[in-house]
């Protein structure tokens, strides 16, 4: 893939980022503004992932799936941070779009055993999740189960090497980002840190081994 192409990706993707900026404002409970930092944040975040999604894949059938997870990737951190919950305005319909573009690319490309994998995925991530909200739910909410079945479709259509770094990777990182908060004070040891953007962290990290 040409270097320039990924370049200009990203910069379209963080043109677009001032605009999933406004979804993300629209999607909070108590409807606000965000800083400066904030849209800054989501315009630089929006444009590594679009140009990180184009890197990977190319013009390739895959493309429209994984830039849309980019592009709600962003959203759903964004509110789960400032509010601690992932909405199902965003979850549920990821749930169906998703395996659409994913079931689309698989037609174009003859990669059956992909979706099936995608399947599979989707099923296994959502089952882990639901057996740790039930054994721990101040540690796993059911927003976070929801997401896994569309992080485990999305990590699942690119193999298990994949699906099983992009699922202990959002533990890596959850926990680096954790100690961090707590050295500096940002959070107590009772207190919690939305996991939702860890699993899309790991999720892409899970793409870089597509």
């Amino acid at each position: 893939m040409a270097p320039w192409l990924s370049i200009v990706a990203g910069l379209i993707g963080a043109a677009l980022g001032v605009f999933l900026t406004g979804i993300a404002e629209r999607m909070l409970r108590i409807r606000r503004r965000f800083a400066w930092p904030v849209r800054a944040a989501v315009t630089v975040s929006t444009g590594l992932l679009v140009a990180l999604v184009v890197w990977e894949f190319g013009v390739g059938w895959e493309l429209p799936a994984y830039l849309y997870l980019a592009l709600i990737a962003v959203v759903l951190s964004v509110v789960d941070i400032n509010e601690k919950r992932l909405p199902n305005a965003l979850v549920y319909p990821s749930l169906i779009v998703l395996p659409i573009l994913l079931t689309l690319a698989a037609a174009a490309s003859g990669a059956w055993q992909a979706l099936l994998g995608a399947f599979l995925g989707g099923a296994a991530l959502f089952a882990f999740y639901l057996v740790l909200a039930l054994i721990s739910p101040g540690g796993i909410g059911m927003g976070d189960v929801k997401l896994a079945a569309v992080i485990g479709l999305a990590l699942g259509y690119l193999g298990w090497t994949p699906f099983l770094v992009g699922a202990f990777g959002a533990f890596l990182i959850g926990g680096l980002v954790s100690l961090v908060a707590l050295t500096l004070r940002r959070v107590t040891l009772r207190g919690s840190i939305p996991f939702g953007p860890s699993m899309l962290a790991g999720a892409f990290l899970g793409v870089l081994f597509a």
